[in-house]
């Protein structure tokens, strides 16, 4: 599985961060938020779904290609 997160829909919520701290971190600057990785470990995949469906922008994308 790989994440990203596209910084022109991304809103800077935080909620991604909070629910996959392990995958996502947020920017110093304006609080917008980027794949610390773009391919998922298996242990935090659950946790990248969750945030890709928690976010009120629908900035997180996620393939299913390793």
């Amino acid at each position: 599985m790989k994440v990203w997160v596209d910084p022109e829909r991304c809103q800077g919520h935080t909620l991604c961060a909070m629910i996959a701290p392990d995958s996502f971190q947020l920017s110093d600057i304006d609080g917008s938020s980027s794949a610390i990785s773009e391919v998922v470990p298996a242990d935090q995949q659950d946790q990248v779904r969750d945030a890709a469906h928690s976010c009120p922008e629908q900035a997180i994308h996620i393939t299913d290609e390793t």
